[in-house]
């Protein structure tokens, strides 16, 4: 048996190659290629393969199924670290871990700037209608089917956004580049310090939900997934938004009721949408493929080299600090005061 400290990869790690490897030389490092789910809680009894591991770094689980209280409850008593390869840590059951004294991680900061670039670009593809103009420029059609009537400039427009973290604040920035007022609403105002970056006056704090929907010609979402989130933006949302305006995602698919935002974009509630994420990935709703007010992206938030080569880095070193100290450097918010350094 190893004297090192066991990390088990699920997934890969495909770009902090050089970051893996140094670790290396001081835990020993496994990877999961358990054939199924069956196999994989056999090898985290205590004499089997993965027995012994005290963290996970969690990137997806090839062949195994997913990360319920179920699978919670078959990992190794070991096991004291899951770290989260994303911001969004909706995959996991927190409560299952939380109940066995597991620490969760995730990566904030280091998609901060991939997802707010997209969107930027899902507003002003909504705004301009841009996804419509160039399906018809590759089906040959120059210009048919578009109208400067359903087009708008950004500048001077409102945008609201729900949930002023990294992502919403690097967002900010890059909307006031285009001369866009800024409101945002979160459940308390974020630290002056955190905005001492933007200039005075540029962004507005809505204590209200309801206050922000009423002003926003924009309206971009920044929440986690969660029981209280899931599908909390609806209807009623909708229709306390400004008639004409924009809806653009790209948080989780869950937080927004499907069939509402169809129905607004039908009435004319909504003049268009920006989507990075859906609920049921890699699946999209047939009916929003079929609508031509719908900018539509794969989940592009993180798709880049400096974000995943970043995203890697943060998991390993939540890992690396994790272990040596007892404490992850991104605790996430449902677990903040559970633990502490040894």
């Amino acid at each position: 048996m190893s004297a090192l400290k066991q990390v088990l990869i699920c997934g890969k790690v495909h770009f902090a190659t050089e970051e893996l490897a140094a670790l290396s030389s001081k835990l020993d490092i496994l990877t999961l290629d358990s054939p199924d789910r069956k196999s994989f809680f056999e090898a985290c009894k205590p004499d089997g393969k993965y027995g012994q591991v005290q963290a996970i770094y969690h990137n997806g689980l090839p062949n195994v199924g997913g990360f319920d209280k179920e699978f919670v409850d078959a990992l190794p008593a070991s096991l004291k670290i899951v770290a989260h390869h994303g911001a969004g840590y909706d995959p996991i059951d927190v409560a299952a871990c939380s109940a066995r004294g597991i620490q969760i991680s995730n990566t904030p900061g280091a998609v901060d700037h991939g997802t707010a670039t997209v969107a930027l670009f899902l507003i002003i593809s909504a705004l301009r209608q841009f996804w419509n103009a160039q399906l018809r420029a590759h089906e040959g059609k120059f210009k048919q089917g578009t109208s400067p009537a359903v087009q708008n400039d950004p500048e001077n427009k409102v945008l609201g956004i729900v949930g002023m973290g990294g992502i919403g604040r690097a967002l900010a920035k890059r909307a006031l580049g285009f001369d866009m007022k800024i409101i945002y609403h979160n459940r308390n105002p974020v630290d002056p310090s955190l905005l001492a970056e933007f200039p005075a006056n540029s962004v507005t704090y809505c204590k209200t939900l309801d206050e922000l929907l009423e002003q926003a010609d924009v309206v971009s979402l920044h929440v986690p997934l969660n029981d209280k989130t899931n599908k909390f933006f609806g209807r009623a949302q909708f229709n306390k938004m400004k008639k004409g305006s924009c809806l653009v995602n790209t948080a989780r698919g869950g937080v927004v009721d499907e069939d509402a935002l169809l129905e607004a974009l039908e009435n004319g509630q909504l003049s268009s949408a920006g989507l990075d994420v859906f609920p049921n990935e890699p699946e999209i709703n047939p009916k929003l493929l079929a609508n031509d007010r719908l900018t539509l992206l794969p989940h592009m938030g993180t798709e880049t080299l400096e974000s995943r080569l970043g995203m890697e880095s943060v998991v390993l070193k939540n890992i690396e600090q994790g272990l040596e100290t007892g404490l992850v450097v991104n605790t996430i918010p449902e677990q903040k005061g559970q633990f502490s350094k040894h």
